[in-house]
This record gives C-alpha cells, structure tokens and sequence, in this order.
C-alpha cells in the first residue's frame, strides 16, 4: 500500500476528517448559512419565501454534501456589514453572501474563505439618459454604495491617482442603496458587476439603466468559514470545486445526455472515494450534482439567459474557456 492509500486510509478509519461544525449541523438538522438580504442571481427570496441564486445553490450543495438533503438550509439573511460577524460569533456554519476574499477580512475576523465561487469587478450602474461615458465622468458626483463592503475604499483607490474625487454615500442594505439611486439622489450605483445585474433587474425600468463597461476592481467573491475547523473548511472547499470538476469533465466528455450522465458518474465515484477520509459517506458528491448539477448549470440557472438576467460568464468560464475557475484533480 503507497503512503498516500495508507494516509487516506488511516483518516477514514479514525474519522479525523469529521471535525466539530460538521457534528453539530447533523447535530442541529440544518446548515445555517448567511445570505445577502436580497440580490437576485446571488441569493434573494421569492414571494412564496423560496431562496435562489449562486450562492443560495452553494450553501445547498453543502447540505447535500453534509447532510443528505439539498433543503436542510437555514438562511440567515445579513446586512453587507454584519455577514462574517455573524459567522464569527456562531450564528451560522457557512457565509455566501457576495462578500470578496479579502487579506483584511481574513486578517481581522477569526474566518477562512473557502473557495471562489464567483470571479466579479466593481462596476457602476447609471442611468442611460445622462450620457456617462465612464467613471471619470462622475467625478464630484454622489455615489450609492453599501456599507460594509469594499466598494467605497476601491472608488478611492480608482478616483484618488487620479487626482478625482467622488461622494460616497453608503446604505445598510442592497434594497436602500438601491431606493438612493433609483430616487435620483446618487448619479450612480457601486457594486459588483454581477449582483448590478440583478440590482438593476429591480428597477422599473431596466432598460433606462446600464452597467459601465469598465471594471475598477478584483472581486473574487467567495464561501466563507469560521478559522477554527479544518474539517469544515475542507468539506466546503471540495463542494465548490466539485461543481467545477464536475463542469470540466462534462465538457470533455461531448455532446449527448449519455457523455453527461458517464462523466457525472466518473466525477461522483473519484470525489466519493474520499468521502470517508473527509467525514463523509462515498455518495455524498452523487447526491451534491444531483441536486445542483455543475457550476455551469448552476450559474446557467442563477445569472445566464434563464435567469432573466443574461449575465456573460466572462472571468467565470473555466480556464479552458479563457476564465479563471481551474478545477483541483479530484484523483
């Protein structure tokens, strides 16, 4: 037996991978996870109270991953401010809540991001109407920006070099950044690109409104974990990389619903050897691409053409693709 076989072998045996978060969510009978108050394609609730988007589809993979059931999910919706605060003090096991990894947030809150699961930018959202060519053309204007995010400190590192200034007004939550705007108070909206996207959905309107073209900042957005189980941090790291593994193998595999179910199959059977070593069962990735499918259906369902918002995958195409998602070997 190689001393890899040997290693793995030893941890599923002693269970070393099943830390303390994951005993006290079967514990529990649910994963709490923090969730934005409302961005749709990221995580907002229907009429009916019905969760969707990418990040609401990670915290459900998790689930299925952790607990067998996709739908054993506690949402804890958070204000931008509060969504690692939450997290650090226990109030939940999982934040996907469009908050960017950080060396800051790292730095300052007992957490650990886990993975990417979205590559964004800081965009501005403006009204089609005033004519703004780019972002230098709000300069000395009033901008709405969310607190607790990085968009005020990326505007002053765009504007600042450039001897520009802006008024950054700041809103506790996405909804009141969005009224500052839409009220003609603030000539332009700070946000991620993406979550702009579904902001603007929101509007009247949409069609009065567009999304510059140009990106000020990094935004690699990501699930988040408190810093004190390796085990946990583990187990979520997997789960996203598998929907990326899983989207990988798929597409090598070619057209056709036989390719697809073949390589989900291969997919499942490599991720699930690992399961024991993890704390897991061996069916724990079959029934996370059962339940979500791979990141492309995953982002298809949330930000693409069926979602109503038609969001290019641009950064979030695997690497094949000229993004920047690359999948861990799984083998």
């Amino acid at each position: 037996m190689s001393a890899d076989r040997a290693g793995a072998k030893g941890r599923a045996d002693s269970g070393a991978g099943a830390g303390p978060t994951l005993a006290a969510v079967r514990s529990y009978g649910a994963l709490r996870a923090v969730v934005s108050r409302g961005v749709p394609g990221l995580s907002a609730r229907s009429a009916r109270g019905v969760w969707s988007g990418l990040d609401t589809d990670v915290a459900r993979a998790v689930a299925a991953a952790a607990l067998g059931d996709a739908d054993a999910v506690e949402w804890v919706p958070a204000d931008p401010a509060d969504r690692l605060a939450v997290l650090a003090a226990g109030g939940a096991e999982l934040t996907v809540a469009n908050a960017t990894w950080t060396m800051g947030r790292e730095a300052a809150w007992p957490v650990l991001f886990a993975a990417v699961t979205c590559y964004d930018g800081e965009g501005f959202l403006v009204r089609a109407a005033d004519g703004v060519s780019g972002p230098a053309a709000l300069a000395g204007r009033e901008l709405a920006v969310q607190a607790g995010t990085t968009s005020a400190a990326n505007l002053a590192a765009w504007y600042g070099p450039r001897g520009l200034a802006v008024r950054v007004r700041e809103y506790p939550t996405p909804a009141a950044a969005l009224a500052g705007y839409a009220d003609g108070g603030c000539a332009a909206l700070v946000l991620d690109r993406v979550a702009l996207a579904g902001q603007r959905a929101l509007l009247p309107v949409p069609a009065e409104h567009t999304v510059l073209a140009e990106t000020i900042s990094r935004e690699p957005m990501a699930a988040a974990v408190r810093e004190d189980d390796p085990g946990w941090l583990r187990l979520c790291r997997w789960v996203v990389n598998l929907l990326l593994a899983a989207e990988h193998e798929v597409a090598r595999a070619g057209p056709g619903d036989g390719n697809r179910a073949a390589a989900l199959e291969r997919v499942a059977g490599a991720a699930g050897r690992h399961g024991p070593a993890a704390g897991l069962d061996p069916r724990w990735a079959a029934r996370v691409l059962a339940a979500v499918g791979t990141y492309a259906d995953v982002y298809e369902r949330a930000l693409g053409p069926a979602s109503g918002l038609d969001v290019p995958r641009g950064l979030n195409e695997l690497w094949t693709g000229g993004g920047l998602h690359y999948p861990v070997p799984l083998y």
